[in-house]
């Protein structure tokens, strides 16, 4: 059953009204099922009205839906042969951070993402995708598999931030993130990330420093989530859609910023109505970054990285 936002309840109201007239409470026969026909079209024209105007915060909660697809919906419907590789070799197997062996189209490659979960129960497996260090030292563990053995790494980000707790810290999360973003940054293998639902602060850049940045249409890339920042400025997360609007967080903003490289523009209503035109977007539009990039030597790919990052924020 489709969980609606609050912006969609008009969109609801009106899905409910022609379920009803299928189920024979508010009509009959053929006439009850033409009605209904007439609110579906109507329901999508309102859809796409409201969609082609939404703000930031709005944004925002599409970005967080919890029928958006995840790193698992993008692994089944994208990738064949993918082989999991778990742990860190230091301390254990982080579930918040997924990666292995894969083929895109044939190809192999290594692919490595965010796993949120899908219900109470592997939401809590995967700690809601809120990685801890020995889930960015896998993740540096297999990009350092990944150059050795010539193949490129594709990213699929989607986390509100690292891990904030107590024995994160201890275990040094801030240098396994840092240490993170600096594997991104040498590996002379080509790099493609994409944002695929929430990428949040430090958390994301650790899998995001990438030869490529893509976003889908309704994905977040922030330092700060717009509650945190409220919280900040104003003592209190009430302003959260204020600072959406200021912190220049959504894809199209991202995209004039020059912070990522593509768009990629989701089905009418947001990617969690129609997760295989979603997945096939994003295919093409990997496919067509890694033989973009399959031209340049490592030096070359490591330079281009280099570069583009370096130049963020400069005058």
């Amino acid at each position: 059953m489709m969980e609606y936002l609050s912006f969609e309840k008009p969109i609801e109201a009106l899905a409910k009204r022609a379920a009803a007239l299928r189920e024979g409470k508010g009509g009959e026969g053929q006439g009850g099922e033409a009605e209904a026909l007439m609110l579906d079209e109507r329901a999508h024209r309102q859809l796409g009205d409201i969609y082609a105007r939404l703000t930031p915060w709005q944004r925002t909660q599409v970005a967080r839906h919890p029928q958006r697809p995840h790193f698992v919906h993008y692994v089944q419907g994208l990738f064949e042969d993918f082989l999991p590789l778990g742990g860190d070799r230091l301390y254990g197997n982080d579930q918040a951070i997924i990666g292995g062996f894969a083929r895109l189209g044939g190809r192999p490659v290594m692919v490595i993402g965010h796993a949120k979960g899908e219900d109470t129960t592997t939401r809590l497996k995967h700690n809601f995708g809120m990685a801890r260090p020995e889930g960015y030292r896998k993740a540096i563990r297999l990009m350092d598999i990944a150059d050795r053995f010539g193949l490129p790494v594709i990213t699929l980000v989607d986390t509100p931030g690292a891990f904030p707790g107590v024995d994160a810290e201890a275990r040094g999360q801030a240098e396994a993130i840092a240490r993170s973003t600096e594997k991104c940054l040498e590996i002379g293998v080509p790099l493609v990330a994409a944002i695929v639902g929430e990428g949040g602060s430090g958390g994301a850049v650790a899998l995001a420093s990438a030869n490529r940045v893509l976003m889908l249409e309704h994905s977040v890339y922030s330092v700060i989530s717009p509650e945190g920042c409220a919280s900040i400025l104003w003592r209190g997360g009430d302003r959260a859609p204020e600072a959406a609007e200021a912190m220049k967080m959504t894809a199209p903003d991202l995209m004039q910023l020059g912070i990522i490289h593509r768009v990629i523009y989701e089905p009418v209503g947001g990617a969690h109505r129609n997760h295989a035109e979603t997945i096939k977007r994003l295919g093409t539009a990997l496919r067509a970054e890694l033989a973009d990039l399959a031209p340049l030597t490592a030096d070359e790919l490591r330079a281009e990285r280099w570069s583009f990052f370096m130049k963020l924020g400069s005058v």
